[in-house]
């Protein structure tokens, strides 16, 4: 899920004249997402978290202490706290900075996954909520939270989480969201997003002149292919993300504002 939400965090303020479809700020309109595919899939049993849909596994003590994971490109730490028999929380950590804190509860007739995730890791501070669907129990004498969970509604996002803007010219297509951007020729190359902590890199295709496609790599493996597609009028954006190392795709609808 936090894959979920990463693919949204994107800012730039307003251009003050559009020149292309894609010119300008945008908007999410979060009722319209919708999530396919692999569903996530975690666990809290005898004491310990396992998370079987990160990638990669993450296995730590609930003890609400920071234990060190490897391999994750926004964090090298994990504390998970029970909350109560229906609620856990989740703070991850890099070189000691909280950059998410997530708390997860379940409705009581263990239905339905609740969550709301704070992300840290820009200059403005990022927030929404979401629901997923349970699909799985998880082993038996297991917290609730845990089996496996389908992503469904996202709401109450914060402007951060939300806001989204793009600028493309004949040469290429310019993003900048919350201290990162990347401005990347329609070339072939990978071009760096700067100020992006785990040090993604893109790729991006013209495919006319309301289609762009952006391949995302990190650590040299490709992740995601997001493709951003205007309405003939202008006036919204479907964007349909790819997220290859979950195996899950994300639609949602953007508005112009």
């Amino acid at each position: 899920m936090r894959s979920v939400i990463c693919a949204l965090l994107l800012l730039l303020p307003a251009a003050a004249l559009a020149d292309s479809a894609f010119d300008g700020t945008w908007k999410t309109r979060m009722e319209t997402m919708k999530v396919t595919g692999k569903p996530d899939q975690f666990d809290l049993v005898g004491g310990v978290y396992t998370c079987e849909s990160c990638t990669p596994e993450i296995k730590v003590a609930a003890d609400g202490v920071d234990h060190p994971v490897s391999g994750h490109p926004y964090y090298d730490t994990v504390a998970v706290t029970v909350v109560d028999i229906r609620a856990v929380r989740i703070v991850d950590k890099e070189n000691g900075r909280e950059v998410y804190n997530m708390t997860y509860s379940v409705s009581p007739d263990g239905r339905t996954l609740s969550a709301r995730l704070t992300d840290y890791t820009g200059p403005q501070v990022a927030s929404g909520a979401f629901t997923a669907k349970r699909v799985a129990a998880g082993p038996a004498g297991s917290h609730a939270t845990s089996g496996s969970w389908q992503p469904e509604h996202m709401s109450d996002a914060n402007d951060a989480l939300r806001t989204i803007a793009y600028q493309m010219t004949p040469e290429g297509f310019v993003m900048r969201w919350n201290g990162q951007s990347y401005s990347a020729r329609f070339d072939g190359q990978q071009y760096p997003v700067e100020g992006d902590p785990a040090h993604t890199m893109v790729v991006v295709h013209r495919i006319n002149a309301n289609t762009v496609v952006e391949t995302d790599y990190r650590g040299g493996k490709e992740t995601d292919e997001i493709r951003m597609a205007t309405a003939p009028d202008g006036k919204t954006m479907e964007i349909t993300d790819r997220d290859l190392e979950h195996e899950q795709t994300t639609t949602v609808t953007l508005e112009k504002q």
